[in-house]
């Protein structure tokens, strides 16, 4: 083989990156719930391989449909241990009802998590209700990017003969193109505190934001006052004319779509 084109083999593999499935890493630290079973103790809420009401396999189905490999982080964040993941989903930190020692977002954690978001990482916060979420340690992490989960309780539904309550209503609707008809149950509003963050959605009665997007550096972050798109949500719990499965799709490839790696 000619020298010449040896060398430029060498280099061009030297220089081009190698093809990778991006990851899309699920919080396992901040939210550990556990509950005891038969067979011991287990952890439950809001896991990839959880196929139950409480589980996200919908969801990471979804992920993996659009190119993804699922991955997950039990614990501390830090830029080492997500310098391979393209999006990192933090959902429903702990309280002390739920976890006897919760891992409560730290100082430090605020600042690893910031600056893997500027250097083009795509975050998504998802809180709860205030009495299910631990809102003063997750709020130093929201305020770094003018966010505020605020300790209300907006799109309160009953009973299922009162779903109309628990309507969002567009602000805009860059993601979600189709405009599906969305449920989030018993969420909490978020305040915009920087004029990069902007509303997404509000609440049924159009006085709360509840979902948002804001730029960081050269990621994004996505927040939303609901875990909302866990499988009971997603799975035919819903009357027929909500869409969440739609959403969760839209969502998806929005978030995709801000990555950098």
């Amino acid at each position: 083989m000619n020298r010449f084109f040896v060398c430029a083999l060498i280099i061009l593999l030297k220089i081009t990156p190698a093809a990778h499935a991006q990851i899309v890493t699920l919080d396992y630290y901040f939210n550990h719930e556990t509950h005891k079973t038969k067979d011991g103790v287990k952890r439950f809420h809001y896991l990839w391989d959880d196929e139950q009401n409480t589980g996200f396999s919908i969801w990471g189905a979804i992920f993996k449909a659009n190119g993804f490999v699922l991955d997950t982080l039990d614990k501390a964040p830090t830029l080492a241990n997500l310098r391979n993941s393209s999006i990192y989903i933090i959902v429903d930190p702990d309280t002390k009802k739920e976890t006897a020692n919760p891992n409560y977002i730290q100082a430090n954690d605020v600042e690893q998590i910031a600056l893997w978001v500027k250097a083009g990482g795509v975050l998504v916060l998802m809180a709860n209700d205030s009495a299910n979420v631990e809102l003063p340690h997750f709020n130093t992490l929201a305020a770094k990017f003018g966010l505020h989960f605020n300790n209300d309780l907006p799109n309160h539904v009953i009973d299922d003969n009162h779903f109309k309550d628990g309507e969002a209503v567009y602000v805009d609707n860059a993601i979600f193109k189709s405009n599906p008809k969305i449920f989030l149950k018993d969420v909490c509003s978020i305040s915009l505190n920087d004029p990069a963050a902007k509303a997404v959605f509000k609440s049924a009665d159009g006085a709360s934001v509840i979902a948002a997007t804001v730029k960081y550096g050269k990621g994004a972050v996505f927040a939303v006052g609901d875990p909302w798109l866990y499988n009971e949500y997603v799975n035919g719990r819903l009357p027929a004319i909500y869409q969440n499965d739609i959403a969760a799709r839209e969502l998806t490839v929005w978030l995709k779509k801000q990555t950098k790696k």
